[in-house]
Order: structure tokens, then sequence, then C-alpha cells
């Protein structure tokens, strides 16, 4: 039984985009970012924790036909100045991140974890994005359609913000959330580990 541990409805549309059967219980942990972390360490061990904390919740449901498998991710923004940058808290930090990115590349970092009864794999994918030069009435309109608000560094790749994206260097789906060639590498190798430890 494969299971998302995550909220997020992007996540579950490319999931099942790649053809994968799946059950979604979102794991509500902080993400508190912790002083001195580098983004793809924060970013590795959110996505680590998220699929730690849902795996021991329904690890007791395991059926042995059907093992556990839990994927949890997590999506970093950081701008060109080196700071990461999660959802904004509101209008104001929304436009402020929006500022930061404008008119210069940034990178799009995605951990990502899966957990099963014979142990863990983590690993994370990067993303160069490249935003044009973006007028103060374009941000303004862009943050009253209220798309930025629940994105990582206030925009959407897959959305408004795509005309202001000329180039990006690296996985798309990993700007959008969850860098699918990854993750079906990760969940084909952890499923042949669950097939190989049946056999003995």
């Amino acid at each position: 039984m494969l299971v998302l541990a995550s909220a997020s409805p992007r996540r579950s549309e490319l999931l099942t985009q790649a053809g994968f059967t799946f059950h979604v219980h979102p794991s509500l942990i902080s993400e508190e970012y912790r002083s001195g972390e580098d983004p793809i360490a924060f970013a590795t061990r959110l996505a680590r924790e998220k699929a730690e904390t849902i795996f021991r919740k329904l690890s007791t449901q395991e059926i042995e036909n059907d093992p556990l498998l839990v994927l949890g991710a997590d999506t970093v923004v950081v701008s060109p100045a080196k700071e990461i940058l999660g959802k904004p808290t509101d209008a104001n930090d929304a436009a402020h991140m929006l500022r930061l990115l404008a008119g210069a590349t940034h990178s799009v970092i995605t951990g990502v974890a899966v957990v099963n009864r014979h142990g863990i794999e983590v690993a994370s994918e990067l993303t160069y994005v490249t935003m044009s030069t973006i007028s103060e009435v374009e941000i303004e309109a862009y943050i009253n359609t209220g798309e930025p608000m629940d994105k990582a560094g206030a925009y959407a790749i897959q959305g408004y913000a795509a005309a202001w994206i000329p180039r990006i260097h690296g996985c798309y789906f990993n700007v959008v959330g969850l860098p699918l060639a990854l993750v079906s590498s990760m969940l084909k190798g952890a499923e042949a580990r669950i097939m190989k430890g049946r056999s003995f």
C-alpha cells in the first residue's frame, strides 16, 4: 500500500499522472528551520520526518500481502541571495519573495523520503529557475489571484507565473512539487527490496 504523507493536491496529481495508486495521509509536523541547516538538509529532513511519522501511525495496519510504503516530500525555494523561502505568511511576505526572485535565477529543492519495514531512503532533486523582471503592478495582481499563498517561494510554475519563467535547468516536475523520475526510481527500488525480503 503506497501512502503519500502530504496534503498537497499538486503532489497527488503528479503521482496519479505517473500511474501510481495511493492513499493520502498528511503529516502535520513542525516545519521549523534549524539554524545553520543548508537547504538540501532542511528539505530532506522534513521529507523524512513526514514519511516516518505516517509510517509509525499506519504500520500496525500493514497487511502481509500489501506492504506499507510511505512517501514524504518537501519543497523549498532558495533565493539568489541564498535565503530559504517557504510558503508566504501573508500578502506582504508573498510580495517580498517575488521581488527577491524577479529578474534572476533561483533554485528549487525537493527532498524525498520513502519508508517501509526494511528501512528508509532519502534523496533530493535540484532545479534552477530563471524568472523575468516583474513590475509592482504585476506582483499585486498576481497576489490578488490567491495563487501564491500556499506555494513555496510564492509562485506556481504551472499557474499564472509561467509567463514570467523563460527557462529552467533541471526537472520541471520538481518545481511543481514532486520530481517524478526520482520518485518513480525510489519507489521501484523500495518495492524490489520488499519482494527480495519476502523470498528469504
